[in-house]
């Protein structure tokens, strides 16, 4: 069974390529149409409306590419989620064992609310009702986690790293070691050191509270675990990718575009440098590839090797209109399942969270994100299980500790949307 899905998300996917790649040729056939109309001055408000529908079948395909392919990635569990307490005696592996009694307990808990066993498998780890609930097994706080890493763009771009304590700092080199030559014989002055800077990651909750039915906790088929990890996926997903992008740092990551924005060319350490996109609220009109492609040589050349464009689907529309001096679309759909839209060469992935064009706006960011910008994951994901503050349904206040920011701040650059 579980081959004769896949088979059919892997035949979905490849139909929804195929739907893409032909969405994109009416595309660039009714653009060009367009284009040319424009050019003898005799516009077409009919063509105009054509090409604006067949753009929007373009990203309506293109989602449902990226939504096929993020199924594809998330994690399938087989089995429910409840263990066997004979199974779990006659294991030889005293690790499985723990693993699988405490999966058991937990599955108590959010059925009956049952803590006794929870607090027996979780001793030392349990961090009461006081303090927000109950930390959830290892293998359901990987599941959340993997759905996550499916789900969220910014997951899947940059650095993820899971730590043990609430705040996470890291020292970087500002200015590096300095170095020379020498003769064999010669004294050897002393240089001066590497400039270190501390960088501080903290933590923030982020929670969600999906609710259940008593009837469906009852239903002993229901897989607990992947119903609380799917129910927290979309809230988690969309609240942490806000926050990468445009998060204040105040009880939230700090996002990439709220640091200090300087133009390209004084840009300091802790500063994002920005290529100006020619015109206010809007591309320069003569040569807006140009501008894309002094965005692409902005960063250094170790940070464009595994670089990649960010922006959302609206910005996006309008840079798929765009021709090179051959007169070659710069944009490229996927070309097969799994993989991005590029431009320039380079993948596209979409984040809605990022602007739309307007004047000044930071609408396009580009560079290496693994190298550019850290994810902190606390270790330990917490429920509290509720059945009163909304009954008939039960509560279940989930909580994980996340922080976020740039860690490299030459490894980002953006576009603003203005003449300078």
């Amino acid at each position: 069974m579980k081959e004769t899905k896949q088979g059919l998300a892997s035949a979905e996917a490849r139909a929804a390529m195929h739907e893409l790649m032909g969405a994109f040729e009416a595309f660039k056939a009714a653009n060009d149409e367009r284009m040319e109309a424009i050019e003898r001055k005799a516009g077409d408000g009919l063509l105009e409306e054509k090409v604006a529908r067949i753009d929007q079948a373009v990203g309506a395909a293109q989602d449902r590419l990226e939504r096929l392919s993020a199924e594809a990635r998330r994690p399938q569990i087989a089995g429910t989620v409840e263990a066997d307490p004979s199974t779990a005696s006659r294991s030889s592996s005293p690790l499985l064992r723990s693993g699988e009694e405490r999966k058991s307990a937990f599955a108590g808990y959010l059925r009956q609310g049952s803590t006794g066993g929870l607090i027996e498998v979780k001793a030392g780890l349990s961090t009461g009702v006081n303090s927000g609930g109950y930390v959830v097994p290892e293998q359901v706080e990987r599941l959340i986690e993997r759905r996550l890493m499916a789900a969220s763009p910014m997951r899947e771009i940059a650095t993820v790293r899971t730590v043990a304590g609430g705040v996470f700092k890291k020292p970087v080199s500002t200015v590096g070691v300095e170095s020379g030559w020498v003769a064999e014989t010669a004294a050897r002055p002393e240089t001066d050191p590497a400039t270190l800077q501390l960088l501080e990651f903290p933590s923030a909750d982020l929670y969600a509270s999906p609710a259940a039915t008593q009837t469906l906790l009852d239903d002993a088929m229901v897989d607990l675990d992947e119903w609380l990890a799917a129910e927290v996926e979309d809230a988690f997903a969309a609240q942490e990718t806000d926050a990468f992008v445009n998060g204040d740092g105040t009880n939230k990551p700090m996002g990439f575009l709220s640091y200090p924005i300087e133009a390209d060319a004084t840009q300091d350490w802790g500063e994002i440098g920005y290529v100006a996109s020619g015109a206010s609220g809007a591309f320069e009109a003569t040569d807006p590839v140009d501008r894309l492609i002094d965005l692409i040589y902005a960063p250094q050349s170790q940070f464009r090797a595994n670089a990649r464009f960010v922006m959302n689907r609206r910005t996006a529309g309008i840079i798929r209109k765009f021709k090179d001096a051959d007169g070659n679309y710069v944009w490229s759909p996927a070309t097969q399942p799994g993989a991005t839209s590029s431009l320039l060469g380079y993948p596209v992935p979409e984040i809605e969270q990022m602007p739309d064009v307007t004047a000044d706006s930071l609408s396009i960011a580009f560079g290496d994100f693994r190298r550019g910008y850290l994810i902190v994951d606390r270790a330990g994901v917490r429920v509290l299980r509720d059945p009163y503050t909304a009954k008939p349904y039960v509560l279940f206040y989930t909580t994980k500790r996340v922080g976020g920011g740039v860690q490299n701040f030459d490894a980002i650059k953006v576009m603003k949307f203005a003449a300078s």
